[in-house]
C-alpha cells in the first residue's frame, strides 16, 4: 500500500458541536500522521470554489451556504492507503445509513450536516490540499 495524504474538513456542525478533538483522536488512534491543521471560516464564495465540482448539482447552493455557515477545522492526514481508509472511518454521507462507530454515525445529523469531509480520490486531494495549505508536498 501506498503512502498518501488527504485532506479531512470538520464542518461547521461538528465544530458547533465541539467535537473537533474527538475527530482528530480517532484518526490518531487509527494511526494517521497529522500533517496540517487550521480554523477558518469559508466566505460562500470560497466554498462555491473549493466544491465547484458539485456546480451542477442541486444541492450546491445549500452546500455552499453550509460551509460558510461558521468555522470549519481542514486537516491533511498521511497514512497507508489514507483516502480509501479515512473514507470508510467517516462513513456514508447520509449519517442515517452509515455504519456504527463512523464518524458520520456519531457527529453527523443528517446529508447535508453530516460532519466530516473527505477527499475521495488522489485527484481530489491534490485539488484539495493546496486550496487550504499551498506549498505543502503532496503525496500520492
Amino acid at each position: 500500500m501506498a503512502v498518501e495524504r488527504t485532506l479531512v474538513l470538520a464542518k461547521p456542525d461538528a465544530v458547533r458541536k465541539n467535537v473537533v478533538g474527538k475527530i482528530i483522536a480517532r484518526f490518531e488512534d487509527e494511526g494517521f500522521k497529522l500533517v496540517a491543521l487550521k480554523k477558518l471560516k469559508l466566505t460562500k464564495e470560497q466554498a462555491g470554489q473549493f466544491y465547484i465540482v458539485h456546480k451542477e448539482r442541486p444541492f450546491y447552493d445549500e452546500l455552499c451556504e453550509f460551509m460558510s455557515s461558521g468555522p470549519i477545522v481542514a486537516m491533511v492526514w498521511e497514512g497507508e492507503n489514507a483516502i480509501a481508509r479515512v473514507r470508510a472511518i467517516m462513513g456514508a454521507t447520509d449519517p442515517a445509513k452509515a455504519e456504527e462507530g463512523t464518524l458520520r454515525k456519531l457527529y453527523g445529523s443528517n446529508v447535508g450536516e453530516n460532519a466530516v469531509h473527505g477527499s475521495d480520490s488522489v485527484e481530489s486531494a491534490n485539488y484539495e490540499i493546496p486550496f487550504f495549505f499551498s506549498g505543502l508536498e503532496l503525496i500520492g
